[in-house]
């Protein structure tokens, strides 16, 4: 089967679970196996059909060979899948390190993105000698455009709204305007400040805060943001000393009905303080887009409160971004394999 009969295969989703067996885990896209017996295999292990269609316009003729799995697996099966490989590009897929250990040969993971220490355990891997490489400013603008837009749905409740409709309830709900209110940016990246001009050209007060000092933006305490904003938005990566970084003290000081977005990660804010807050009230509403475990289980509270917007973790999803994203993965894959740069 050629590349392109295989892709134009999984684009329209005829692939099925049964085709991952211990004897053929991957439904390849652009597999080549040559190479010789020295070279250094390599396995994107959970394409999705959006991310199939532009894998095709990403990959180069002189690329490394890449097998790429388009079937969705059980994480007992991670070892399996992996076997004989030393590559392995991770979209969103959780990676354990007790999984990991049996993969004898893994010596290299390409995360799509960031927030890779929220799928793995990245000091136990390096232990173990796996290298953990990262992707940086693929979709700056794509998630700071998300961001605006959980902002508008939130503050004028489009959700909740749409499911009123489609159910039979007319019920307009007011909403907050962003014109002369206060929108407070946690985080001076290259998101976060896109989001900051963004928030500025709609006519919004802008409150900034960052962790470290010298930006040319104007920057206030903590507590000032938390209890002078109207929207508050996260922008930090998330490690060891931002982790919970927004507590039960924190979501008490924000002002009484505020609007929360994070479209960082979930892990940012303590999980039970969001809750109690949105209880009580005391925010008005969140847009979220990134959870403490992904994909956020069904009976999860915040999937049953009306004062909360939900997307799947989707702020980077755009054509554009999964461009770039897989390009850079694939020459991170071509440095490590030693095939030289056009």
């Amino acid at each position: 089967m050629t590349a392109f009969e295989s892709l134009a295969r999984l684009t329209k989703c005829e692939c099925s679970e049964s085709e991952l067996t211990d004897q053929n885990p991957v439904s390849a896209i652009g597999r080549d196996t040559g190479g010789g017996e020295n070279s250094m295999k390599s396995l994107f292990i959970d394409c999705n059909v959006q991310l199939a269609s532009v894998w095709q316009r990403a990959v180069r003729a002189d690329d490394p060979p890449i097998d790429v799995n388009c079937v969705p697996f059980e994480q007992a099966k991670l070892p399996g899948l992996l076997a004989g490989y030393e590559i392995c590009i991770d979209d969103h897929s959780y990676l354990p390190t007790e999984l990991i250990k049996q993969c004898n040969k893994l010596k290299h993971i390409v995360f799509l993105g960031t927030g890779a220490a929220s799928y793995m355990n990245l000091a136990e891997l390096a232990l173990r000698g796996v290298h953990v490489h990262t992707i940086k400013g693929y979709g700056d603008m794509a998630v700071a455009e998300h961001t605006i837009a959980l902002m508008f749905a939130s503050c004028r409740q489009i959700a909740r709204m749409d499911r009123q409709v489609r159910s039979g309830i007319w019920s307009p709900l007011e909403g907050l305007q962003f014109h002369g209110k206060t929108l407070g940016v946690i985080g001076l990246g290259r998101i976060g400040s896109a989001v900051l001009r963004i928030g500025r050209s709609l006519g919004m007060e802008v409150l900034a805060w960052n962790r470290t000092k010298g930006l040319d933006e104007p920057l206030v305490a903590l507590d000032t943001l938390l209890a002078g904003a109207d929207v508050i938005t996260l922008h930090l990566a998330l490690n060891d000393a931002t982790r919970g970084f927004l507590g039960p003290e924190h979501v008490a000081r924000m002002k009484p009905g505020v609007i929360l977005i994070n479209t960082a990660r979930g892990a940012l804010i303590d999980e039970d303080a969001l809750v109690d807050g949105l209880r009580s009230g005391h925010i008005r509403h969140a847009g979220l887009d990134v959870f403490n475990d992904e994909p956020l289980k069904p009976g999860h509270p915040l999937a049953s409160m009306e004062n909360v917007t939900l997307t799947a973790h989707a702020g980077f999803r755009t054509p554009e971004a999964s461009m770039t994203l897989l390009r850079r993965a694939i020459d991170i894959v071509r440095g490590v394999v030693g095939t030289p740069m056009p």
